[in-house]
């Protein structure tokens, strides 16, 4: 975890309680005396998060529908910790794709950095939720929402011909159809050691979870539509979940000829991630 993370200490399950009652009914001391939560749980992590937001963030209200992923916050955190290290400048203008109904990239980049946010989202549900979040909480009145009508498009129609953004970051669809989304799921929910009821708490609508070709095919394509935009925005980013599909994914994005490309790794606990960013600028 990235070293000014403050989530890298354990969780204050106390303090935490104060502000969200609720996520005491998911708090236990586990074989080592430490209290925590059932991370497979969705209900379980939806509380913390929530407790999290409030006490850390200072929002008084947070809730995404069932239906909806619910994002891990330290993990979310890190990415945009390491974009501060990317780009050394106080006044960030950041444009998340993808932003959900949870809307955690542009809350934590406002609340943690006070950064300027866009958000875009397909799904129109997902849109209605997160603009709530928004009515709900004065501190996130900075963060303005963009509706992408076309879902085979990424940057196209959502950057305009005034913006300027200095960083996109995207968390794309990393499962190539229902299936894969299933069958992965599965074996999770295995390598987790939980039982069969628990893999009903990995949710996600379809265009959060999977892209024809996965994230492989969607990060090319925006890979592609960046060359157009690339004097409005300085460093374009997307996580990339699997690492056998780095290559692949670097190979594509050299072909637009950025003049820079890096690969950031991170390492959060046991799970290793990382993200692609590359610019057209000097």
């Amino acid at each position: 975890m990235h070293s000014k993370n403050p989530f890298i200490k354990d969780y204050d399950f106390e303090r935490l309680i104060l502000h969200h009652p609720i996520l005491g009914d998911f708090v236990f001391v586990n074989d080592y005396g430490t209290k925590t939560i059932k991370f497979g749980d969705k209900e379980a992590v939806k509380a913390l998060n929530t407790a999290l937001l409030k006490f850390h963030y200072g929002l008084t209200y947070w809730d995404i529908p069932e239906k909806n992923l619910c994002p891990p916050i330290p993990g979310r955190l890190d990415y945009l910790l390491h974009i501060a290290d990317l780009i050394p400048k106080r006044n960030i203008h950041l444009l998340d794709i993808g932003t959900g109904a949870n809307l955690i990239y542009p809350i934590l980049a406002c609340r943690h950095f006070d950064w300027e946010c866009t958000g875009s989202e397909v799904d129109l549900d997902s849109l209605k939720n997160a603009q709530q979040l928004i009515r709900k909480n004065e501190v996130l009145k900075k963060i303005t929402l963009r509706h992408q009508p076309f879902k085979n498009s990424i940057l196209e129609h959502i950057v305009l011909s005034n913006d300027a953004f200095d960083v996109v970051v995207c968390n794309p669809p990393f499962f190539k159809n229902s299936s894969d989304a299933q069958q992965k799921n599965k074996r999770k929910v295995h390598n987790l050691g939980l039982t069969e009821a628990d893999s009903q708490n990995f949710g996600g609508l379809s265009n959060e979870l999977w892209y024809k070709g996965g994230e492989t095919a969607f990060i090319k394509k925006m890979a592609v539509e960046s060359v157009q935009f690339k004097d409005q925005i300085h460093w374009f980013t997307s996580l990339i979940s699997q690492k056998e599909n780095l290559k692949d994914i670097k190979r594509a994005v050299n072909k637009t000829l950025p003049s820079t490309v890096k690969v950031i790794q991170m390492d959060q606990g046991n799970k290793k991630s990382r993200f692609i960013a590359w610019t057209f600028q000097g």
